[in-house]
């Protein structure tokens, strides 16, 4: 899984500052975050026990599918 905020459409709302990613992001030396199933789940185990805030990505449509879509 490729996390990119640019790509999400809850980038610059306030689900950001309650997004696991915000957190992970601020240490990663890239804009871009790289997660493997197991590194996935493991989040979202954590998240469904309250113990980090979830992953709010919402992947943002590209208009060049919309475009090829309709």
């Amino acid at each position: 899984m490729v996390i990119d905020c640019d790509a999400c459409v809850m980038q610059h709302t306030s689900a950001c500052s309650d997004c696991i990613v915000t957190v992970l992001l601020d240490m990663a030396p890239e804009p871009t975050l790289r997660l493997d199933e197991e590194e996935r789940e493991a989040l979202e185990h954590l998240a469904d026990a309250g113990l980090v805030a979830p992953l709010r990505l919402v992947p943002r449509l590209d208009r060049r599918d919309d475009a090829a879509a309709g």
